[in-house]
């Protein structure tokens, strides 16, 4: 409970904690001081005594840094001069120019301007540090560093890298890469904190752009990872100038990554498409939007009138919600088929199916915030600190706070080199090391039967089940040392209140559902879901909106809101509202999609927003497929692989051009504004499915996104409270939220589980080996994933004006590997599987263990899914991209 004290500031009472800074009685009182050394998410070190006031009884004190009593009296006006000769000393270390910096970009400029303060008079000679412009992100002018160390915190107690540091003595103390040498061959990673924390411009971003004053600032959503950063998009003439974490009631808390901050140069790529285009004689040209949704409009009414399930569309993570629900309406109320899905099913449908089962819901169960009372984290199947860098980095800080990490993963990621336990398992042995670790918490009394006795059902199947998962044979069949999973599972069972996070080398398997259900377990067997303590179990979701597609019935089975086509009054109820029936049986999946295309039952193939020939396994026969069908539509920003390959491209808008809303990994709903406008010739998506619908003689209703969301909410009680005018006056929302009054649901199950008997399902799931063998004709085993910088297919990373950010895609090798192949650093081979080939450059890593390499998929040109199998989940048809058995040849052969 925390004790308030009252303070007096210039005699105004007001009442703060106990022991924080005065700082805050003063801002509580209205009234402001300088503080810049002084950034409220960083240690307090109050060196720049530019905050000083006035305590009775004391004399002059740092706000910042001097804690609050009760009854204590300070005096704001009576230390002004103090405060100005605070500002004049460090003016007087910095060339006149310091104070031309745009106040908008200089806390410094500001203050000084408040204050009167001026710089001297007359010539000052000052020494001349110089500047380091290596960086393609960030700018460092030495000159005008007053060593305040802001952007030294901000890289390690934000970021967590610990990158920067101070050099020099006294007067000649500088900011500086802790590596020495230029600021570009540091270990930086572009998140750009150090430049929203740099008080005086020091620090700032290249580009005459960023020199221009800001005309207007948009809030919006980052439309990259599944995090949901919100950002400041600074703008004039409608063009970007600079994009900035926003804090306050963020999931990011003022924080992002390079993708996020520095990668939209794409918005003004020449490669941006302008014109639909219309495929005439074998050759793509370009069409009017009239002509184009005239042709698509009387070739889709033609399928519907003989054979509506002859259609289907892909819809995308990378849309809207709104537009998600559209996509879903158009096939279903306007085609007359459920063959919807979205790219879930290429990573995160086995959470949802997993997680449905055991607790009820498809989503993850707990707020990110609630990691900040994690006193353990058990991370597995994911690198957070590539894929989704702000949860890496509030990880790490969880741990260098004091909280235990246990790591399940292959590979030697940044956050397993930090682990207290990290279990290298063989690819496809999820299920056998999570049933080891129930195991042990069972053997060792660490699991919680009062919680479970309450709160789940299937314990004696379970625990009958784990009789067949001692240490040792977990060891015989994943390569985990015994002792080493002994460790692991008390580690996590003598924690508190510990939080499971997972990402995709949990799903991207034969048996992934498995995998989530006997993950899911061990949240079960602690108590640290729902009812119970703790941080619960979160998928960490791929793309910005993966989460938003299925929530709004991108599925073929699932109308929004997660329900099922299969119930009659389920259906009945959207038929209602749109007033045409809706079909009763499960439309096709992805993979089912290809297949019926390759066998000639499909017609018509609608692609919204993704590169199906990048990031699809198997992509010779999704090649197959899109051959083989009569007509191929394809929404994109560029001419993908995949637009290339259709009949129909419709240019659309990118994330920064849409209005709307997305839903982060942890059910957060959040808004969506434009920032910019599209380029002329480009349509959302939005528009684009009402244009095709109005053509073929349809109403979609839903004039905008803002009655989309209305009429989805209107449908569907997860959402029901969850308005775009309720969101631009509250700020963000979890679901499930079943009316205006209800403030959401960030920590789901509190009183019990969605279930239909309120009760848990632990799953006693066997282990079953992985679909792929390596074997001596293909004796390494692929595993696929991201790159820090990149993002999906790369369409929009790849287009950012960064010669770093466009090499080729490599391969992680191990050093012994690299040995008995003898190749080196840069070597060029070629990988083989049982499905085709693809070309890459050696990378000599400790990252992987000996017999297995890494690669990922954000250079359509490596070919790096034409290796993968078809393979799917047995659950969901999730493909099986973790397990793929290659062999490399050659060296220098390309």
């Amino acid at each position: 409970m925390t004790v308030l004290v009252k303070v007096y500031v210039d005699g105004i009472p007001v009442d703060v904690a106990a022991g924080a800074p005065l700082l805050d009685a003063v801002r509580a009182a209205g009234l402001t001081v300088p503080t810049l050394c002084h950034d409220a998410r960083l240690t307090t070190v109050a060196s720049c005594r530019t905050c000083l006031v006035d305590v009775a009884g004391h004399g002059p004190a740092a706000a910042c840094s001097t804690p609050a009593v009760d009854g204590v009296r300070i005096s704001v006006q009576g230390a002004w001069d103090l405060r100005r000769d605070a500002l004049q000393t460090i003016v007087a270390g910095l060339p006149g120019r310091a104070l031309e910096v745009p106040a908008d970009r200089s806390e410094l400029s500001r203050e000084c301007a408040e204050y009167g303060v001026t710089a001297l008079p007359g010539v000052v000679q000052l020494p001349v540090r110089g500047t380091d412009h290596s960086h393609p992100y960030v700018k460092l002018d030495r000159d005008l560093c007053i060593a305040c160390g802001r952007c030294v915190r901000a890289c390690a107690e934000i970021q967590g890298t610990f990158a920067l540091t101070l050099a020099g003595r006294g007067a000649d103390t500088v900011v500086a890469p802790g590596t020495g040498g230029p600021w570009a061959a540091s270990d930086c990673v572009s998140c750009g904190a150090c430049v929203d924390t740099c008080p005086t411009g020091a620090l700032s971003e290249p580009g005459l752009l960023n020199l221009l004053p800001i005309e207007r600032t948009t809030l919006t959503t980052c439309g990259y990872c599944g995090v949901g950063c919100a950002l400041k998009v600074s703008t004039r003439d409608e063009r970007i100038l600079t994009i900035r974490p926003a804090a306050e009631g963020s999931v990011n808390r003022g924080h992002a990554c390079v993708k996020g901050r520095f990668a939209h140069g794409f918005l003004d790529s020449t490669e941006r498409l302008a014109t639909p285009l219309i495929r005439r004689d074998g050759i793509l040209s370009p069409a009017s939007w009239e002509e184009a949704i005239s042709y698509v409009g009387v070739r889709l009414t033609e399928i519907r009138k003989g054979q509506p399930d002859g259609f289907a569309i892909i819809s995308s993570a990378r849309a809207t919600n709104e537009e998600n629900y559209l996509a879903q309406k158009f096939a279903r109320a306007v085609m007359g088929t459920n063959n919807v899905d979205n790219c879930a099913r290429l990573c995160h449908a086995p959470s949802a199916a997993g997680l449905a089962a055991t607790f009820g819901l498809g989503g993850g169960t707990n707020p990110f915030d609630d990691l900040d009372g994690a006193d353990l984290v058990l991370l597995v199947g994911a690198n957070p600190t590539e894929a989704h860098p702000v949860v890496g980095s509030r990880i790490f800080q969880r741990v260098l706070a004091g909280a235990r990490l246990v790591v399940v993963d292959p590979r030697r990621t940044y956050l397993a080199r930090h682990a207290d336990v990290h279990l290298r398992p063989r690819p496809g042995t999820n299920v056998a090391v999570f049933n080891g670790l129930a195991h042990i918490l069972v053997r060792e009394g660490l699991a919680d039967t009062a919680f479970l006795r309450a709160h789940t059902s299937g314990y004696d199947e379970l625990v009958e089940l784990l009789g067949d998962y001692p240490p040792d044979r977990v060891a015989h069949i994943s390569g985990v040392p015994a002792a080493e999973l002994v460790r692991a599972a008390v580690t996590f069972g003598q924690a508190g209140s510990p939080s499971i996070f997972y990402g995709l080398g949990v799903t991207e398997h034969l048996h992934g559902t498995d995998g989530v259900r006997t993950l899911s377990n061990l949240a079960l067997l602690r108590g640290a879901v729902g009812p119970g303590l703790g941080g619960g179990i979160n998928p960490l979701r791929g793309q910005n909106n993966v989460q938003g597609a299925c929530d709004m019935g991108a599925m073929p089975d699932l109308l929004p809101g997660y329900q099922k086509v299969v119930e009659a009054g389920v259906r009945e109820r959207f038929a209602q509202a749109w007033q045409v029936p809706v079909p009763p049986t499960p439309g096709l999946r992805i993979p089912q999609m290809f297949a019926a295309a390759r066998n000639g039952s499909l017609k018509a193939l609608w692609v919204i927003g993704e590169d199906v020939l990048a990031t699809d396994p198997d992509s010779s026969s999704v090649r197959a497929a899109l051959e083989a069908c009569p007509l191929v539509i394809c929404n994109d920003l560029f001419l993908s692989p995949t637009a290339a390959a259709a009949d129909v491209v419709f240019p659309v808008a990118a994330w920064l051009e849409k209005d709307g809303t997305f839903v982060n990994f942890d059910r957060r709903f959040q808004r969506v504004r434009p920032a910019v406008p599209p380029p002329p010739g480009a349509r959302t998506d939005f528009a684009v499915l009402q244009a095709v619908a109005a053509g073929m003689g349809a109403d979609l209703g839903c004039a905008t996104p803002a009655e989309a969301m209305a009429e989805c909410a209107g449908l569907s009680s997860l959402f029901g409270g969850i308005s775009h005018d309720r969101l631009d006056l509250t700020g963000p929302l979890h679901w499930p939220c079943a009316s205006a009054a209800d403030p959401g649901t960030p920590r789901l199950y509190q009183d019990r589980f969605a279930t239909p008997d309120g009760l848990a399902h632990l799953a006693a799931r066997p282990y079953l080996p992985p679909g792929e063998q390596c074997d001596a004709a293909f004796p390494y085993l692929l595993i696929t994933g991201r790159r820090g910088e990149h993002y999906n297919s790369g369409s929009m990373t790849r287009r950012t004006a960064n010669i770093s950010l466009l090499a080729r895609e490599e391969l992680d090798v191990g050093p012994g590997d690299a040995a008995a192949l003898g190749v080196v650093d840069g070597d060029r081979v070629e990988l083989a599987s049982r499905h085709g080939k693809a070309r890459l450059r050696i990378r000599i890593t400790d990252d992987v263990e000996p017999g297995q390499v890494f690669a990922a998929f954000h250079f359509p040109g490596s070919t790096v899914n034409a290796l993968t199998s078809a393979v799917e989940d047995e659950v969901t048809g999730c493909p099986e991209y973790k397990v793929t058995a290659v062999r490399i040849s050659g060296s220098n052969i390309l």
